[in-house]
């Protein structure tokens, strides 16, 4: 993290150490605002984040619900029989191949704004020390937000204005999903849906095809699935 460069570096930095050091086998951090998965801010790599955006897809999962109990969620068994807090995430943890989530809180200046996901593909609680190694490791997380907040507390201290200079809250703003809201507006406008009416049924697309919606929106944004008014979607290369 001392190397890294920028905040997201940094992030990423932290999340291949947990890999490295707390016997996962993957880790990602997730942003959360007013109760919803906002971005991935570092990750040990592609699919963590890909799994981490199942949160967001479905709307459920560990890292909202430690978000909201500003505490520690673990499930070690996603497999056993009494698991059932999330059911459309652990669907998709099951295809992806994992079999425990942990995920902690992650605070700066005294609220929880996000969560440290680690991800296993063998069930079993973390020993001692690596639970302990992943409460330190979500204290860390919080570094580089707050090296961006610095930052741009001193850049309005020294009045930079210049348009080539980059805002480090641009890091941020990059990892609010903004293709799943401009898709969202496509499919207002083929449906004939209000906004909550269209995310559901984007949501719902990318659940019943095992992808995240993210993906779902790309295929919108780009011309490759409609929504038609009655409801039905339409492959486009298909429909051709």
């Amino acid at each position: 993290m001392a190397r890294a460069g920028t905040g997201l570096a940094a992030a990423d930095g932290l999340c291949r150490a947990c890999v490295d050091l707390l016997g996962v086998d993957g880790a990602a951090i997730s942003l959360v605002h007013r109760g919803q998965s906002r971005g991935t801010f570092g990750s040990s790599g592609e699919l963590s984040r890909r799994l981490d955006a199942y949160q967001f897809t479905y709307g459920e999962g560990p890292c909202l619900d430690a978000v909201s109990l500003s505490a520690p969620v673990l499930a070690p068994d996603l497999d056993r029989s009494g698991e059932y807090r999330w059911p459309a995430f652990t669907a998709s943890m099951a295809q992806a191949g994992v079999r425990a989530v942990f995920a902690l809180p992650v605070t700066v200046t005294a609220s929880t704004v996000g969560a440290l996901d680690l991800f296993r593909h063998t069930a079993g609680a973390l020993g001692v020390d690596a639970f302990e190694g992943a409460l330190a490791a979500a204290r860390l997380a919080a570094l580089p937000l707050l090296d961006l907040i610095e930052q741009l507390a001193e850049r309005a201290a020294a009045g930079i204005e210049e348009a080539d200079q980059r805002d480090p809250w641009e890091e941020l703003a990059s990892l609010d999903r903004t293709e799943i809201y401009q898709a969202t507006g496509v499919l207002m406008a083929q449906g004939d849906l209000d906004s909550a009416q269209a995310l559901v049924r984007l949501r719902a697309r990318a659940y019943t095809e095992g992808q995240t919606a993210s993906d779902v929106a790309w295929d919108v944004l780009e011309g490759r699935l409609r929504l038609h008014l009655d409801g039905t979607w339409q492959d486009q290369e298909e429909g051709q």
